[in-house]
C-alpha cells in the first residue's frame, strides 16, 4: 500500500473496485472484511517508517479516512504478540476472472491485441492496427511493461527490481482477510491470507524478496508459510489442526515490479516518439489501477493537445 503522499491512486481505484465487487459479479471480486495486526516486535520499525508493506502498517493509517466501516481492534480480540490491529470492509480480486474480463471489456471498445517481441519501446508505434498520424505509427506509446522496464531498450530503468513473493493456493477459506506487519521467519518473509472471489481458493503468503528472479518454489519455504498462515487464521483448519488441515490447490511464484522510488507516471519523447510511461508498481498494481490508468489518459490527452472533461 501507499504512503499517505502518493495515495492518490489508491484512493480514486477503490471506489470503482468496490462497486464491481456489488455490481458486476462476473468481474470476479467480492466483498471481504481485512484484518491488519501490528505486532509488538515491530513498532520500533513501523515508527521509523520504510517498512515493507508501507502505509498499510502505521498506527494512524491515511485509508481510515476511506472505508465507512473502519475501526480499531479491541485488546481482546488481538491475538497473542499484536500491540494492535485494525478491521475494514475490502474487496478481495480473483485474478483468474477478472483479467479475462478486463479483456472482453477492451475488446468490446474496440481493442485490437496482438503479440510482438520487442528489443525497443519506439518499435510498440509501429503494431499499430490504425495509425492517424500518416507515417504508419501510433502517436502514443504507453508503456505498462512492469518489470521489464528494466530490460527494454530506450527505457532500461535499472530502478526496478523484481520482488519475489512465493504463495501457497488452499481450498480452505477464511472468514476475513488477515496481514501481520512481520514474522520470526526472517525480513523476507510476510504473512497474509486472502481468500478469493466465486471459489478462487484462499492464498496464502508469502515472501518479499527484493532483487530475486527465483521462480521456483521452496518447499521448506512453503511449510513455513503454510504454519504462518494457520496461526494468523485458525479458522482455516478448525479447532486443534494445523498444517496438515490445508488442502492444497498449488504452489506459486510470482515476480513483483518493485521500483526505487516509487511508480513511474509520466510521458517522455524516446526519438521521435512520445511514450507515457505507467510501471513499477510493486504489489499494489491492481488497487491503485483506475487511479494509474486515470492520470495516464491525462498524459495521453496533453501530448494530442486535447482538452480535459
Amino acid at each position: 500500500m501507499a504512503t499517505e503522499k502518493n495515495s492518490s491512486w489508491e484512493r480514486r481505484t477503490w471506489p470503482e473496485v468496490k462497486r464491481l465487487a456489488v455490481e458486476v459479479p462476473e468481474a470476479g471480486i467480492h466483498l471481504l472484511k481485512s484484518r491488519v495486526y501490528r505486532r509488538e516486535k515491530d513498532l520500533e520499525q513501523l515508527r521509523k517508517g520504510g517498512y515493507n508493506f508501507d502505509g498499510l502498517f502505521q498506527e494512524k493509517p491515511w485509508y481510515k479516512s476511506l472505508f465507512d466501516d473502519f475501526r480499531e481492534l479491541s485488546p481482546d480480540e488481538l491475538p497473542a504478540g499484536m500491540a494492535s490491529g485494525c478491521e475494514f470492509g475490502s474487496v478481495c480480486i480473483n485474478v483468474m476472472l477478472y483479467l479475462p474480463w478486463l479483456v472482453g471489456q477492451c475488446r468490446a471498445n474496440g481493442v485490437v491485441f496482438r503479440r510482438g517481441n520487442l528489443k525497443h519501446i519506439s518499435e510498440a508505434s509501429t503494431l499499430s492496427h490504425h495509425a492517424s498520424n500518416g507515417n504508419g505509427k501510433a502517436d502514443v506509446v504507453v508503456n505498462t511493461t512492469g518489470l521489464m522496464a528494466s530490460r527494454l531498450g530506450g527505457v532500461m530503468d535499472s530502478k526496478v527490481v523484481p520482488v519475489r513473493g512465493q504463495v501457497v493456493v488452499v481450498r480452505n477459506e477464511a472468514p476475513h482477510m488477515v496481514t501481520k506487519s512481520g514474522t520470526d521467519d526472517g525480513d523476507g518473509e510476510v504473512c497474509y491470507v486472502m481468500t478469493r472471489a466465486a471459489g478462487g481458493g484462499t492464498v496464502l503468503g508469502g515472501t518479499y524478496q527484493k532483487g530475486s528472479w527465483e521462480s521456483q518454489p521452496d518447499a521448506n519455504c512453503a511449510m513455513r508459510i503454510m504454519r504462518r498462515a494457520v496461526e494468523a487464521a485458525p479458522e482455516l483448519v478448525g479447532p486443534g489442526r494445523g498444517v496438515e488441515g490445508l488442502d492444497i490447490v498449488r504452489h506459486g511464484v510470482g515476480l513483483r515490479p518493485y521500483r526505487e522510488g516509487g511508480v513511474r507516471v509520466e510521458r517522455e519523447k524516446i526519438g521521435d516518439t512520445w511514450v507515457v510511461h505507467n510501471y513499477g508498481h510493486a504489489g499494489w498494481g491492481y488497487q491503485g489501477s483506475y487511479g494509474c490508468a486515470q492520470d495516464v489518459v491525462g498524459l495521453v490527452d496533453e501530448i494530442l493537445d486535447r482538452p480535459k472533461l
